[in-house]
């Protein structure tokens, strides 16, 4: 099991995540780089169809946010038994957890998991740890139960784009994760906002209720907050702190804390 404490203490520290993980096997960053030559001019559905084919043992994280039903949908078009992960941090907004169900029900995604922390009463049994310390308590609540449920998965795939943030600008297909020893699969990587609206237009997908109320980036209801027009679509996490990812996604073995404009 990996250590909330020792998690945070690495973020700040800037150690790679596990603590004193070795470096990246050379076999592994030989066969993503394979993996990068072959789909680079593929679609998003290529990729994922390559990363539940060649990547190994693979799950799909899915946060049921603002975006997540594109992948949702491919992985239910592909193999409707496909592992998917979703944490449920017991701070998500209600919204969020009947999408969850209702989307996975329509998709008929078989192989759902539903993974939540198990010592939270433990370490914020107030259930205000967001409210002084925004790193642990993502760390507590969906960092460090993603790493556990990971554990037994050769990789994952995530919904990230190069759009969102600067941290993401370079972000290929495929990347071997820090620390971890998984691959990362990026299907949507270079997917523009546009992209994933034609996408769920064309499938009649469901949209998120928040997205309609000005949410288009959704996370846990304390630290997500409406965003005005022209502003940046994450500027509603972690509003005013200098924080821009919720650890689940590293840069250079590090948790990214650092927003795209600082």
């Amino acid at each position: 099991m990996l250590d909330v404490n020792r998690m945070k203490t690495a973020a700040i520290d800037g150690a790679p995540v596990p603590d004193g993980a070795p470096a990246p096997d050379p076999a592994l960053v030989a066969k993503v780089a394979e993996l990068n030559d072959r789909y680079r001019h593929h679609s998003a559905t290529d990729v994922m169809h390559g990363a539940l084919r060649d990547a190994g043992d693979i799950a799909l994280v899915s946060s049921f946010g603002a975006e997540s039903v594109v992948l949702l949908h491919m992985a239910a078009i592909i193999d409707k038994t496909t592992p998917v992960l979703f944490i449920d941090t017991q701070m998500l907004f209600t919204e969020t957890l009947v999408y969850q169900t209702e989307v996975s029900e329509r998709l008929g995604l078989k192989n759902v998991q539903i993974i939540r922390a198990d010592d939270i009463a433990a370490r914020d049994p107030h259930n205000d740890l967001h409210t002084y310390d925004t790193d642990a308590c993502c760390a507590l609540r969906k960092t460090v139960p993603l790493q556990n449920a990971l554990s037994g998965y050769d990789g994952w795939i995530t919904g990230r784009k190069r759009f969102q943030s600067g941290t993401r600008a370079a972000l290929d297909f495929f990347e071997v994760e820090d620390g971890t020893g998984r691959i990362k699969v990026n299907p949507l990587a270079h997917w523009a906002p546009e992209d994933v609206r034609a996408y769920m237009d064309e499938n009649r997908l469901p949209r998120h209720p928040l997205v309609a109320r000005g949410y288009p980036s959704i996370g846990c209801a304390p630290c997500t907050s409406p965003v005005a027009p022209g502003e940046d679509p994450r500027a509603g996490r972690w509003r005013d702190q200098n924080k821009d990812e919720c650890g689940i996604h590293f840069v250079n073995g590090k948790m990214v804390r650092i927003g795209a404009n600082a």
